[in-house]
């Protein structure tokens, strides 16, 4: 079935829940996973007088971004997976579909809360929908409400 998972991992709630049903399909599967953590461009800080480059805040959030990496691929080390990971930065459909793409994945996985309106969805960024959209294999979303 499944022999090879990539796991879109953000440390939501949502999120938590997509890793705890992909180690069983993993283990289930024998499957080889991976667990992606992808930061968007923000390489800049707006203000009043327009954009500005800071690179302490870029190097933040890239430790913000490794943070949660590490710690889903701690949850998953000791449950016994052997697993990689990689913090990707950009826009996280393209990030996400390339990288499944390059590596070979039949299955990705990934975390998705229902909004109640349509701002909510929209501000949220919920990549879901997209990802369907985009993929080259099949894509497993694990509802939280």
């Amino acid at each position: 079935m499944y022999k090879n998972i990539v796991l879109a991992y953000d440390g939501s709630e949502s999120g938590r829940q997509a890793l705890i049903d992909c180690k069983e399909l993993a283990h289930w599967n024998h499957a080889e996973l991976s667990l992606l953590a992808v930061m968007p461009y923000s390489l800049s800080v707006a203000g009043s007088e327009g954009s500005i480059f800071v690179p302490e805040f870029r190097q933040r959030e890239v430790a913000r971004y490794r943070a949660v990496l590490d710690d889903g691929l701690r949850q998953l080390a000791e449950s016994g997976f052997t697993v990689s990971g990689e913090v990707l930065v950009g826009e996280p459909v393209q990030q996400i579909t390339h990288y499944a793409r390059t590596h070979g994945a039949n299955l990705i996985v990934v975390g998705h809360k229902h909004l109640d309106n349509w701002a909510a969805r929209w501000w949220s960024g919920a990549i879901s929908g997209d990802l369907i959209e985009h993929a080259h294999c099949s894509v497993m979303c694990v509802i939280v409400h």
